[in-house]
């Protein structure tokens, strides 16, 4: 009769054969380069837009309603803030 009860994946020879991989593989992690991003600077110029010579200019009475928008011509309405990807601010009225 055999007096050892411990199971078998307790066997010294298990625990070396499951650890040998593990010991393997662990000089193969390496930690990836840090990648240096530098944003390029952001350049935003107005159009230059000049209106027909006969436009008589209108100064804003209010102030640049956000980033982008340039005091711009309509040849039907006039004077007004327009933006190249919004249109006109404030619509026409």
């Amino acid at each position: 009769m055999r007096t050892n009860t411990k199971p078998s994946f307790f066997s010294p020879r298990l625990w070396a054969l499951a650890a040998l991989p593990a010991a393997l593989l662990a000089g193969c992690v390496v930690a990836p380069e840090p990648v240096h991003v530098v944003p390029r600077p952001v350049v935003v110029t107005p159009p230059v837009y000049a209106p027909p010579p006969t436009v008589v200019y209108v100064a804003p009475t209010y102030a640049m309603p956000a980033p982008g928008y340039v005091w711009h011509y309509h040849p039907r309405f006039g004077w007004g803030w327009y933006h190249p990807t919004y249109g006109w601010h404030r619509g026409w009225r």
